[in-house]
């Protein structure tokens, strides 16, 4: 088997499933009932999506144990697993969440026309909008510890402007009726269900949902849990690989495509696949020339500032690093893949050691995702001297951290390709000062690394302190070319998060795609935002419970944020914040 793993996110081989692949005669079938009713969702009124939200709420709940016990199953952990918690908080909680933020959306468009901003909007100095989205409901500071976030909107917006700018296809223009075909990822359950509501909701497109081979096993219970949407034809699910895929893209009655992936089955849905795909590509002549959108894959960056870090902060670093990259045993677009710092920052390689420690005690996971082995040798191939911890056998991939690769050798493929597995690597850049090395990492990012999805920077409030560090740490953020920044936060929390927008920096052609064309989520509705950017402390008084070191904790909380989510109440608080002090 090969595997393409070189510039960009993996071409993934065909995976098995235990779903029966939908016949061309079921396919055929499921988009006429579409077009049927494409219409009638365009004439569906915002009363009427609040119901349906809510019973998509309720059916969702019933269905979520089964939900999160089938994803445990297929990847390979037991309920009591160190990271049974993820299942619960990104598969589960995640799209329960999304749901509620839904129905408030909905609620606030019926009574003014558009979501209401639940934070400050402000114009930075060269005019450029930000709206605090996060939080975005009175219990939030209490269940997230002091994060806030910001949407920054696209150069021409303006406060004044801005909310005519939300739930554009809410405000009465005149459209027509579409089949949107949603292809889904398999490595996150939210992601499919999340990008069918997107497509619904926010575009205004009735949708046929191909699930993902490698989780269609969670075709049916979506099936089981969205009856409101299906029963009235306005959601479809079908079942198979990439040949079913490209019936489907090419069919005529299709009239957008939504995928969450690689960019290299992007361009096998424009351009077709193998040479001559790649040869339209070249040529400009696409075979698919509907509208396509992605969110795609990235080599996701961790700028560390020099600071005065002590032992606790570098120990708590490590274990949050670990973690980025620990979540969903690496099989994740947001998960770290290069770690920068400083050549001279005395405190690097202690950190490097502290990462070390941790990665050494997490036990290892299942590479149950497509070609993980494959293109993990890959890297090692590279990089034969790559720090590795833990058991490698048939089931299981070791964590591995492969440090100080040269940042001058800009072809590495570190910097220019995804894992997609249990492994990260570290480089340096050199600085006179920390001003200046700030400048070099966001270049570096910006230039040097692949896609543009998303970033994290490390920052000790110290060095904050300084009034041109602050400074700088400003101008990186409006610098980086990214679709969601995290500053002293992980960026890939902005993908639970609903209010924040997810997906890559604006500016992507279908010719050079690298993450994507447009953003999913964004749960009020912006259209025409650039990019989201997290706020956290850099070590609060709670540890966050996605940390790996907060499994067991985690695996009793996110259950109760789940019936949390379906019915909140300042009730059910204090039971909560029990469990997340105490496990």
């Amino acid at each position: 088997m090969t595997i393409d793993t070189r510039h960009g996110a993996p071409q993934f081989p065909s995976a098995s499933s235990t779903i029966t692949s939908s016949s061309r005669e079921t396919m055929d079938a499921a988009i006429a009932e579409l077009v049927a009713h494409k219409d009638d969702w365009l004439q569906t009124s915002v009363a009427a999506r609040i119901a349906l939200v809510e019973t998509l709420i309720a059916d969702f709940s019933e269905v979520a144990p089964r939900w999160v016990a089938a994803s445990l199953q297929a990847k390979g952990l037991q309920e009591d697993s160190l990271y049974a918690g993820e299942e619960w908080l990104a598969g589960a909680w995640t799209l329960l969440h999304s749901l509620s933020q839904l129905k408030k959306a909905l609620l606030d468009i019926q009574q003014d026309g558009h979501p209401h901003i639940p934070g400050p909007i402000k114009t930075r100095p060269d005019g450029q909008v930000t709206a605090q989205v996060f939080p975005w409901r009175s219990y939030d500071p209490v269940l997230f510890g002091g994060l806030k976030a910001e949407v920054w909107m696209q150069p021409g917006v303006t406060a004044e402007t801005l909310s005519s700018t939300q739930a554009v296809n809410y405000q009465g223009s005149t459209q027509t009726g579409k089949v949107a075909l949603v292809l889904g990822a398999g490595n996150v359950a939210s992601i499919g269900p999340m990008d069918v509501l997107y497509k619904l909701f926010m575009d205004n497109q009735v949708v046929l949902f191909k699930a993902n081979p490698v989780n269609a096993y969670l075709g049916p219970l979506l099936e089981e849990s969205f009856q409101a949407l299906i029963k009235p034809g306005y959601l479809r699910v079908v079942y198979g690989g990439a040949e079913e895929g490209t019936y489907l893209c090419q069919h005529p009655n299709i009239d957008e495509i939504h995928i969450t992936g690689s960019d290299k089955t992007f361009d096998a849905i424009v351009f077709g696949p193998g040479p001559e795909g790649q040869a339209r590509k070249a040529a400009r002549q696409p075979l698919v020339t509907k509208r396509v959108t992605g969110e795609l894959g990235n080599v996701s960056p961790v700028i560390v500032v020099p600071g005065p870090w002590s032992q606790k902060d570098l120990a708590y670093q490590a274990e949050h690093l670990a973690s980025m990259l620990a979540n969903n045993a690496g099989y994740n677009c947001n998960a770290t893949r290069v770690i920068i710092q400083h050549k001279d920052w005395t405190q690097r390689q202690p950190l490097l050691q502290q990462l070390r420690q941790v990665l050494s005690k997490l036990p290892t996971r299942k590479a149950y995702y497509p070609g993980a082995r494959q293109r993990y040798q890959a890297f090692l191939d590279a990089h034969p001297d790559a720090d590795q911890y833990g058991t490698s056998d048939e089931q299981n991939l070791p964590w591995t951290l492969i440090a100080d690769v040269d940042a001058n050798q800009t072809d590495d493929i570190c910097f220019t390709t995804e894992a997609f597995c249990s492994l990260f690597a570290e480089t340096t850049l050199e600085a006179g000062n920390v001003v200046e090395y700030i400048e070099r990492a966001v270049a570096f990012a910006n230039e040097q690394l692949w896609g543009t999805l998303n970033i994290t920077i490390l920052v000790h409030p110290s060095s904050l302190k300084d009034s041109a560090i602050a400074a700088a740490i400003d101008q990186a953020i409006a610098q980086l070319r990214y679709g969601t920044i995290g500053i002293n936060y992980w960026a890939g929390a902005g993908f639970v998060l609903g209010t924040t927008t997810w997906g890559a920096f604006p500016g992507h052609d279908i010719y050079a795609i690298q993450s994507g064309n447009d953003v999913v989520h964004n749960s009020l509705m912006f259209s025409r935002p650039q990019k989201s950017v997290l706020y956290g402390p850099f070590r609060g008084p709670l540890t966050p419970p996605w940390f790996t070191n907060q499994g067991k904790i985690a695996r009793k909380l996110f259950p109760k944020l789940l019936r949390f989510e379906k019915a909140p109440s300042w009730l059910k608080m204090p039971s909560i914040i029990k469990t997340a002090i105490l496990g």
